[in-house]
């Protein structure tokens, strides 16, 4: 084994970690004996060789030497190595990736299709190895095939021939799921797919075999799918959960130890292996005790799956998932609540029941369970009210989670709080009024407040005497900003002389940052601010600074004095900066036509490179012109092109009036509201706030039509 490879001048190429000369040694080590060793040598394959799925010189020089690995039966583990050999060959490059290449990507462009070439070049063993004695290696060959194989009409063959003879469970669905991945690539293939999956979804065979064919019509053939796929799915899963599986009532065998009880062999020999420390080594650890006590732990990735391949069909994905969170299986619930939170995240819909039974899971004793629950509801905003009082009721029985500790940083809310406070709640008020008390003020306690709004009132005075005992240090932004920012939703005014002392005192260190809140909170005050007009005058005789201008607009909002602020907003304009070009935009609009003056400025803005830019000044220029028809085309055009500036515009597009029937603003504000998606959905990621503002921006479309108030169903 390993013949030449000695040879290969290792010590010329490189990884992701310098000279690959290592690169021999961990291709012995995924031979060792040792177990650690082998995990190990993976673990350096996949952090250096292969980092986050890169292709070098010395990735393509391994591929002859792990086919060597995986063809020989003494070798143990060998399924990762095909797992390796499958993520190293089957990196796809369409044309329309290639195109976006740009010469410094040239080179590894080159190394993926060597890669997929090698790889596909022996994958012919692979159709061995799919009756390999070692179940690991016959749970990796399935995907693999169905990967990297030419020949996919003999792949596709070969998984039907092989599935009535296949004695492990999960490797009878890993052949499933890759019948999914040969329809997927190969879409003159799907319909053939799709009969064979469609007779597996038969009621002849076992529910998990069943369940497992459903979840790949969904991804390569919905319409096969049968109409009442839900009652489908749910009776599986109801027979699955009958199944006996050594766990009771549905409880994670895991933590119902007590304290005096004997944990058992299991974990001796965990504790005696010690804590993983390698990455896959803790990826497996955690994909054990994820999948402990279950019956059936591949479910979750199946109904996943499902979910995914169902896409818009959000009312059968609701209506599932409801059923699952009924569930007695405590495990089931915990997939059930994730999964409602990807559902509502990415599609609009009618969540009420969905909701309400995601608010039921904070009453479990299990903690996995009601804390991803609380994490759900916090994200939800407005859309958590059917959980409102399950959210109150945790709120008052655990004042000990009202606020979290962090290792490192500040601490924050608890998600329970956070929930009930976006909601308006003031039942959420004990909670809050306790975390101001605290030696170190939680960091987002003011937008808490911020979204209670005058129910919030109460807690204006200890907001103004913890401001009032901020020490004017390094450390000053941090403890003044979330006390600013409640304040300022507040409108306190009588506040003021506390927010002017941190005004003249803000360090150097972040005091720009702070300088910029106090300003927000003394302009939300309105005239109660009156006190601090000397020292916002004195700010403003530097003009084309960016204090000036948060300064002019602070003190148009506290004395109303146009002459004193124009001139300054005038200057803002040819900042260098596009932000403090905005700032003094958006400050320009808010004097209205008292800033009409400005129009032609504002105008040559409509142009400008920064779209965000170009947005303010369109809407600057109606706030001080009253007209629409130059503004109008600039914010739809925005709009197609970046969807995140569609709050904002929908904003404007409510108060213009502009969105007659007829009008291409209403044509763009209708085909919104028709859109399943939210707007702000991305793939592969997501923002605390997503949710919030997709429901924000529904509500504006609505009010900015004619005969609409704003409010109505999400669809």
């Amino acid at each position: 084994m390993f013949a030449g490879i000695d040879e290969v001048e290792w010590a010329s190429m490189e990884h992701a970690y310098g000279p690959a000369d290592d690169v021999p040694g961990l291709l012995r080590g995924l031979a060792s004996a040792d177990p650690a060793e082998r995990e190990g040598a993976l673990d350096g394959m996949y952090g250096a060789v292969h980092h986050q799925g890169d292709v070098y010189a010395c990735t393509l020089a391994c591929i002859p030497f792990l086919f060597e690995l995986v063809v020989d039966p003494g070798i143990q583990d060998r399924g990762s190595i095909v797992e390796l050999l499958t993520s190293i060959g089957g990196i796809d490059l369409d044309e329309d990736d290639e195109e976006e290449l740009d010469e410094e990507e040239i080179e590894g462009a080159a190394n993926y299709a060597m890669a997929a070439a090698a790889v596909t070049a022996g994958a012919g063993v692979f159709f061995e190895l799919i009756a390999d004695e070692d179940p690991g290696v016959r749970l990796a060959a399935p995907l693999a095939l169905a990967t990297l194989h030419g020949h996919p009409v003999r792949v596709l063959a070969l998984l039907r021939e092989r599935l009535p003879v296949e004695p492990d469970e999960e490797v009878q669905l890993a052949l499933v799921e890759a019948a999914g991945r040969v329809a997927l690539r190969h879409r003159p293939l799907a319909g053939q797919a799709a009969d064979w999956l469609s007779r597996l979804a038969a009621e002849s065979y076992a529910p998990g075999l069943r369940l497992a064919a459903l979840a790949q019509l969904a991804r390569c053939a919905p319409e096969a799918l049968p109409g009442d796929v839900v009652r489908v799915v749910a009776g599986l899963l109801r027979r699955l959960r009958a199944t006996p599986a050594g766990a009771t009532d549905g409880v994670d065998p895991v933590v119902t130890a007590g304290p005096g009880d004997d944990p058992g062999p299991a974990a001796d020999a965990a504790e005696e292996r010690g804590a993983p420390v390698t990455l896959v080594g803790q990826l497996r650890a955690l994909s054990a005790a994820e999948s402990a006590g279950r019956t059936a732990p591949w479910t979750a990735d199946l109904l996943r799956t499902l979910h995914v391949g169902l896409d818009d069909r959000v009312a059968d994905r609701t209506a599932l998932l409801t059923d699952q969170l009924r569930s007695p299986d405590l495990r089931q619930r915990i997939d059930a609540v994730r999964m409602s939170a990807g559902l509502i995240r990415a599609w609009r819909g009618l969540y009420e029941e969905l909701v309400r039974l995601v608010g039921e899971q904070l009453a479990s004793p299990e903690p996995k369970l009601a804390e991803a629950a609380s994490h759900v509801l916090e994200e939800l905003f407005g859309l958590a009210a059917p959980a409102a009082d399950a959210l109150a009721a945790r709120v008052a029985a655990d004042p000990g989670a009202w606020v979290k500790e962090w290792a490192s940083g500040p601490p924050g809310l608890g998600s329970t709080v956070k929930a009930l406070a976006r909601l308006g709640d003031a039942r959420a008020l004990p909670a809050l009024a306790a975390a101001l008390e605290r030696p170190e003020v939680p960091h987002d306690v003011g937008f808490a407040i911020g979204h209670l709004g005058a129910a919030a009132a109460p807690l204006a005075g200890v907001l103004r005497r913890r401001l009032g005992e901020i020490a004017l240090d390094e450390g000053a932004y941090d403890r003044a900003n979330p006390l600013l920012f409640g304040l300022t939703a507040l409108r306190a005014g009588e506040a003021a002389p506390e927010v002017l002392r941190v005004l003249r005192g803000a360090p150097e260190y972040r005091g720009e940052w702070l300088r910029t809140s106090a300003f927000r909170a003394l302009g939300s005050f309105g005239s109660a601010a009156h006190c601090a007009v000397p020292e916002l005058r004195a700010l403003i005789s530097r003009p084309g600074t960016a204090a000036a201008t948060e300064a002019a607009q602070a003190l148009w909002a506290v004395d109303g004095d146009a002459e004193a602020v124009l001139p300054v907003l005038v200057e803002g304009l040819r900042s260098e900066h596009a932000h403090e070009r905005r700032s003094a935009v958006t400050a320009l609009g808010g004097l209205g036509a008292r800033a009409e003056a400005t129009a032609p400025r504002l105008r040559a803005l409509l142009s400008h490179d920064e779209l965000w830019l170009r947005v303010d000044a369109a809407i600057a220029l109606w706030e001080v012109s009253g007209r629409t028809e130059e503004s109008v085309p600039v914010m739809l055009a925005a709009w197609e092109k970046n969807r995140h500036v569609r709050v904002r515009v929908a904003e404007c597009l409510a108060r213009m009036g502009a969105a007659g029937a007829g009008s291409d603003a209403a044509h763009v504000l209708r085909a919104e509201l028709a859109s399943v998606r939210r707007h702000n959905a991305m793939d592969g990621g997501y923002g605390s706030h997503d949710t919030y503002e997709d429901e924000k921006l529904l509500a504006l479309c609505r009010r900015a039509l004619p005969g609409n108030t704003g409010k109505g169903p999400t669809t």
